[in-house]
């Protein structure tokens, strides 16, 4: 079953600093990071429980091209997305958002 995904605002405040900092070094590489973010959410949605737990209920799906990460919970209904964050940030910047 393909659960929704619900990106919370502060994901959506990563995705476009991430977007707007790509687009700023290469024509085209913001659209390409943003292909390649929903690429994952996409197996997310199919497999919600393929990624790892790495902290309490949160999971990490990879972010193919680009070294990002993917931080969602799965609800019954909907999978949450915490945060995407490039993977060398500190950890505790999502780890607050659970």
């Amino acid at each position: 079953m393909t659960r929704s995904i619900r990106i919370r605002q502060e994901a959506e405040d990563d995705l476009s600093e991430a977007y707007s900092w790509f687009s700023g070094q290469v024509q085209g590489l913001g659209d390409d990071f943003l292909a390649e973010v929903d690429r994952a959410l996409a197996i997310v949605a199919e497999f919600p429980e393929k990624c790892a737990l790495i902290h309490k209920q949160a999971r990490r799906a990879l972010v193919r091209r680009f070294p990002y990460g993917v931080f969602y919970v799965v609800e019954p209904n909907e999978v949450v997305v915490l945060a995407v964050l490039h993977l060398a940030r500190d950890p505790e910047l999502w780890k607050e958002r659970t």
